[in-house]
């Protein structure tokens, strides 16, 4: 009887991981073929003005006086603004504002205001932290804002969201990984900065490259050279130093788990949004993240790290506001951290998925694709949450809320 070699644990896991990524390349190219690079719809005259804060008729009466950019017209005449005309025409009124602030026009951070750096967080896979992510950068930007989106995590669904695939187009030395690194071929932040495909955001992708971090970190730290520069909790921050001028907001997708790289990027961090699902087994996730974190970032400023944040903040995901337990669950974190928990939650909402199914987000794929009144509701909530942040930025500016 011929005896069949049975697969050891890691070649077995291997064919998994090697037959579930050629099956996922084979949808993502069969969506985006490799020519293909994911491009942005472009907004109607109505959409433009609101995002811009003016009325319809003023963009109107710009259009026909050929001042700024002229949108795109459709057969039945309606007018089509891509989002860099948009921001190029944000940037016309507010150089010719009167009566209005130019920060009306074009929200952006003042020499005196400091670089916002938001990291979004949890221990627990699964609490909606690259979803969040994703549409608070896309958010920002699509308010005017000058955003970089770090995708701390190796496993890189942010930077796939936005356009780049970790296995396709991220080659070595191409993460945040190489401006963090100990020797050297370590390279400086803007040269492994993408730009994406929506105006005005900008992207460090991420892809597996990023665990050499968590290995190559032990090894610095019992090294001989103790200098400034190789403490591993002031790298990201000292990275992002290096660009700080180039943008407003920095949105860093950290990892679901408590590693030297989500510690840095924790560190570098000016502001933390903590998301939680609101069930009992996610909630007690969130707790030993906590008990860990203040263990860990106590141990840090012991060592000399200074962390001042300007908010942290508890963030309800995929909630449902008809499920008793989890507005039972809700009601305690309210009771337990007051308004540290965010007022408005992110609701759970079919459209998401849908829209996650392309790889897009709610902010691209438009109204149209999507049944109507789920997508009106999830963009409520979405626009309302992202909304609550952006004014505890600027609050922390010392600018009035929107």
């Amino acid at each position: 009887m011929r005896v069949v070699p049975q697969k050891t644990v890691d070649e077995t896991i291997g064919a998994h991981a090697s037959l579930i990524s050629s099956q996922l390349q084979s949808i993502s190219e069969a969506i985006f073929p490799p020519t293909a690079s994911k491009t942005l719809r472009r907004f109607t005259s109505g959409e433009a003005a609101k995002l811009i804060g003016v009325s319809d008729s003023t963009l109107r009466k710009m259009s026909l006086a050929g001042d700024g950019p002229q949108p795109e017209l459709t057969s039945n005449g309606r007018r089509l603004y891509s989002l860099g005309q948009i921001n190029e025409l944000r940037e016309r009124l507010a150089s010719t504002s009167r009566g209005r602030n130019s920060h009306d026009f074009l929200p952006r951070r003042g020499p005196d205001d400091h670089l916002q750096v938001v990291a979004v967080t949890n221990f627990k896979g699964g609490s909606g932290k690259t979803t969040t992510s994703v549409h608070l950068s896309q958010y920002l930007a699509l308010q005017g804002y000058r955003i970089l989106a770090l995708d701390l995590d190796p496993q890189a669904s942010l930077s796939a969201l936005l356009g780049i695939l970790p296995e396709t187009h991220v080659g070595h030395n191409e993460t945040l990984y190489a401006a963090i690194r100990y020797d050297e071929d370590r390279r400086p932040l803007k040269d492994v900065i993408r730009q994406t495909y929506f105006d005005g955001l900008d992207l460090v992708p991420g892809n597996l490259e990023l665990m050499e971090f968590e290995h190559t970190t032990p090894r610095a730290l019992t090294g001989a050279s103790k200098s400034e520069q190789e403490i591993f909790f002031l790298r990201i921050a000292s990275a992002l130093g290096e660009v700080a001028d180039d943008y407003d907001v920095v949105v860093i997708d950290c990892p679901p788990q408590l590693g030297y790289l989500t510690l840095s990027g924790l560190c570098a961090a000016t502001s933390m949004v903590v998301t939680v699902h609101p069930q009992m087994l996610d909630v007690a996730s969130m707790s030993q993240f906590l008990l860990m974190t203040h263990d860990l970032l106590a141990v840090v400023r012991e060592a000399g790290g200074e962390l001042r944040y300007d908010f942290i903040k508890y963030l309800l995901t995929r909630f449902e506001p008809q499920d008793a337990p989890q507005t039972k669950v809700a009601a305690l974190l309210r009771n337990l951290f007051d308004d540290s928990v965010m007022t408005n939650p992110m609701l759970k909402s079919a459209a998401v998925s849908d829209a996650g199914l392309t790889k897009q987000t709610l902010y691209e794929i438009g109204r149209e694709n999507l049944t109507r009144s789920t997508y009106d509701r999830a963009m409520e909530s979405l626009d309302a949450v992202n909304l609550e942040i952006e004014n505890e930025i600027r609050a922390a500016w010392g600018r009035k809320k929107r």
